[in-house]
């Protein structure tokens, strides 16, 4: 394999030879290289929203109004924040990755509707497959198990520095 014994000076010494382990570290920095990397699948910018209907996010259970929709830093793209503009409420959420069915060509939310209660679920950027799954809450799951399933599209836009 990778260890060699060498000749009768020396017996049962082993050493690594050197051109097995660049030749390693050259397999394992071109396997990194070409894995995709979480930063870019996911939504990393802000979004501005106007959701017309009352909805959980996470565990919480917010009013129809303009929201901002972010990223945390520092949650390792795990945790997103909702809130509303005139910041009366938010909330955070956890997320994973996610794959829409189809590019989306335009910022959108996507709400699982379960009867007359939305539970945020997805949230993707224009031109990008790969966007964000919200993780369905305790309350999501019982609520699931009662009633039919649909979605609802909101469109979002992306925030302007000029907003911030």
């Amino acid at each position: 394999m990778f260890v060699q014994t060498i000749g009768n000076s020396h017996p049962g010494r082993k050493v690594v030879r050197p051109r097995y382990l660049l030749s390693l570290f050259a397999a394992l920095a071109f396997a990194f290289a070409i894995h995709p990397s979480r930063a870019q699948a996911q939504v990393t910018g802000d979004l501005e929203v106007n959701i017309p209907f009352q909805f959980h996010a996470g565990n919480a259970k917010l009013p129809a109004g303009e929201y901002r929709v972010h990223l945390l830093d520092d949650s390792d793209l795990a945790i997103m924040e909702i809130s509303s503009v005139d910041g009366s409420a938010s909330a955070l959420f956890q997320v994973s990755e996610a794959d829409a069915n189809t590019t989306p060509n335009n910022n959108e939310l996507i709400f699982n509707k379960y009867g007359n209660r939305y539970f945020l679920a997805n949230v993707f950027e224009a031109g990008n497959s790969s966007g964000s799954q919200v993780l369905e809450s305790q309350y999501e799951k019982r609520v699931s198990a009662q009633a039919t399933k649909a979605q609802e599209h909101v469109p979002a836009r992306r925030r302007t520095q000029q907003g911030k």
